[in-house]
């Protein structure tokens, strides 16, 4: 058996990770090497089989909840808190192959580095994958990990309809995912993410590891705008109640708000529909979604403040009506500081150049951290992109990256405390 300072020299098989990697992104794939695998859809599902598939190969042991978490542990048979690791397989419709994934399978990867290495820890070792972390088909993001925190009711959860019109406990049922373990779940000892930045920092700053300290406050805000549907030629431009128009005045507002607030201020209006979408009527209904983000929850109340005001005054002007509706509300998360502290020891260890930084986009991590310990492991976005099919991060980083999150995951689970 490895143990104490023996295990200091251990790495995963890169070539075997990447070879799963590329297995699951061949389920859902679409041009020009993206994913399409929305929560809880055939494609999920099978992403799921697959996945599962490897946690059995390696005899972890797999658990499902009643949201559809997959938790696979090793030991089998340990029952005590385990060091947790994972992230999501869902994506959104236009996604990339490493968003989600990459946690989930390097995580697989350093259990089974550890586990053929024949290491003794003092606690077990958990990889798990979360439902419906995008958001994209059923609001809000971070779903999955949120009823396992306990954050919002399983009943809730269960009834939420989904932007196509699906419920989400059907759908959980229909693709054979709906679990028996309990949700709220048993808190980890501890849980480290791996996650692509998703973002330009790293790679133009040619730093190789973020340390992530936090995760800044996210809001989502639907709008339904009714006005009238009229002619496009006989409507005057001043009795007009248009919708279309509305909400792009909306969407304007919202770009600029984030201009004028500053960095680290985001705003985005992502979907846009209008009835009856012709070339030649007057828009009688608009719907659009708002996405509002800042490290700063005063912020970001004072900007869905100045968002209310805004809608309130064009509501009247126009002769429209706006309904909001919450999709989402998550205030920012602020990582366990000795977690972030080990994440950096570990790259520094290894000779890989480190910044701590916070994430602008939302993470299980975040979910996890009401729980236990938690934080993050950040590897580089070429160009930072993200959320479409030309998301890349090179080997090297790739590979650097599940290396640290394999020592981090070793000094937290021999840790006896």
């Amino acid at each position: 058996m490895t143990t104490g300072t023996a295990s200091d020299g251990l790495s995963i098989s890169y070539p075997r990770l990447r070879a799963r990697l590329d297995a699951l992104a061949e389920i859902g794939a679409i041009d020009d090497g993206g994913c399409a695998r929305l929560a809880l859809t055939d494609e999920d599902r099978l992403g799921r089989d697959l996945v599962v598939s490897w946690m059995r190969d390696l005899g972890l042991r797999v658990d499902v909840d009643e949201i559809g978490n997959v938790v696979g542990t090793w030991p089998a048979d340990s029952t005590d808190a385990p060091v947790m690791t994972g992230s999501h397989i869902d994506t959104v419709a236009t996604g990339g192959r490493f968003d989600g994934t990459l946690g989930v399978l390097a995580g697989i990867e350093v259990l089974e580095t550890i586990i053929t290495a024949g290491v003794e820890l003092a606690r077990p070792l958990a990889v798990a994958f979360f439902t419906d972390e995008e958001g994209s088909r059923f609001a809000p993001d971070m779903l999955g990990s949120l009823v396992f925190a306990g954050g919002m009711p399983l009943e809730d959860a269960l009834a939420i309809r989904g932007f196509d019109d699906a419920v989400l406990g059907e759908e959980l049922l229909r693709i054979g995912y709906a679990g028996p373990q309990p949700c709220p779940a048993r808190p980890p000892h501890a849980y480290v993410e791996l996650h692509i930045e998703q973002g330009p920092v790293l790679e133009a700053e040619a730093l190789t590891i973020g340390a992530v300290t936090g995760v800044q406050g996210i809001s989502w805000t639907e709008l339904s705008i009714a006005g009238q549907s009229n002619h496009a030629g006989t409507t005057p431009m001043s009795m007009r109640h248009d919708a279309g128009y509305a909400a792009a005045a909306i969407a304007a507002f919202v770009r600029g708000l984030a201009t004028e607030m500053g960095p680290p201020q985001v705003a985005t209006v992502g979907r846009i529909n209008v009835h009856p979408n012709l070339v030649n009527v007057v828009a009688a209904r608009a719907t659009l979604t708002v996405d509002l983000r800042n490290t700063d929850d005063a912020l970001v109340t004072e900007s869905e403040r100045r968002l209310a005001v805004f809608c309130a005054e064009l509501a009247q002007r126009e002769g429209v009506t706006i309904e909001a509706r919450s999709l989402a509300r998550f205030a920012p998360v602020d990582f366990d500081a000795a977690v972030v502290a080990l994440v950096e020891e570990v790259a520094r260890a290894r000779g890989l150049s480190t910044k701590r930084m916070p994430s602008g986009a939302g993470h299980d991590a975040q979910m996890l951290a009401r729980m236990c310990p938690a934080g993050m492991v950040f590897v580089p976005s070429v160009r930072g992109i993200s959320h479409n099919p030309a998301e890349l991060t090179s080997d090297a980083d790739l590979e650097a990256g599940a290396n640290v999150l394999l020592h981090v995951l070793l000094r937290l689970a021999s840790a006896e405390r």
